[in-house]
């Protein structure tokens, strides 16, 4: 939400988006009902949770820039091997058909495990950027890694100029 509201005082307009599991499941970081309700009252306007949602953001270009932040192992997988099921990843496939620019901000356990593959297929793709990440506890979860979500708007700026901010910060 920090990032959220960094990108919002800079002065992007914002269009929240959450997958059907984040729009419905509480986790140990918090309601999803809460998340929403902050989410939208950052953005001012609601939420996108759907596929039917989703599809339109790339034909009829709606966002200069789609950043999916935090992205999890799931969620990379998924894109990486072309797996369009969620209101997330739709969202990006839409923005990349159009090629737009995606910003992802990596938060996962095993990215230098069982992600780390699907971060490398996605660093080669075009349109596709990361903010910058770094280890996460390194003593107590050697492979995790969380992007450093205080430079999202300085990556968003990045890539809305096609580059890549150095990815290990």
């Amino acid at each position: 939400m920090t990032a959220m509201r960094s990108l919002k005082d800079a002065g992007y307009d914002l269009i929240p988006l959450l997958s059907e599991h984040a729009a419905t499941i509480d986790t140990r970081f918090g309601k999803a009902a809460d998340f929403i309700k902050t989410m939208e009252t950052v953005a001012g306007r609601p939420a996108l949770r759907t596929l039917t949602d989703a599809e339109p953001i790339g034909p009829k270009r709606l966002c200069d820039l789609l950043i999916v932040s935090p992205c999890t192992g799931n969620t990379l997988g998924k894109l990486a091997a072309g797996i369009y099921d969620t209101a997330v990843t739709l969202a990006v496939k839409s923005q990349l058909r159009a090629a737009r620019p995606v910003l992802l901000g990596v938060s996962t356990n095993d990215a230098l495990a069982g992600s780390a593959g699907a971060i490398a297929r996605l660093l080669n793709a075009r349109h596709v950027f990361f903010i910058p990440m770094a280890p996460d506890a390194p003593q107590e979860k050697p492979r995790s890694v969380v992007c450093r979500f205080e430079r999202t708007v300085e990556a968003a700026e990045a890539a809305l100029e096609g580059r890549q901010l150095p990815i290990l910060a």
